[in-house]
């Protein structure tokens, strides 16, 4: 079995919700394990937010552009 994760009850809880993964499950959880659900998770956050950042932009018409 391996020893619990030595991160602060902080980030404990902040990856707990993130992750939708119990506390207790999170805790001894094996590193590499740990890792690659960061990976998805920071891959999935990256993507939402280029969506986000994209929609502005392709419904932009035009209308405030100055005119001389």
């Amino acid at each position: 079995m391996s020893k619990p994760l030595q991160i602060s009850a902080e980030t404990a809880l902040k990856l707990s919700k993130e992750m939708n993964v119990p506390l207790e499950h999170l805790m001894h959880m094996p590193k590499h394990i740990l890792l690659q659900k960061l990976a998805e998770l920071a891959k999935s956050t990256a993507s939402s937010q280029d969506a986000a950042a994209a929609s502005p932009e392709s419904s932009s018409d035009g209308k405030g552009a100055s005119q001389s």
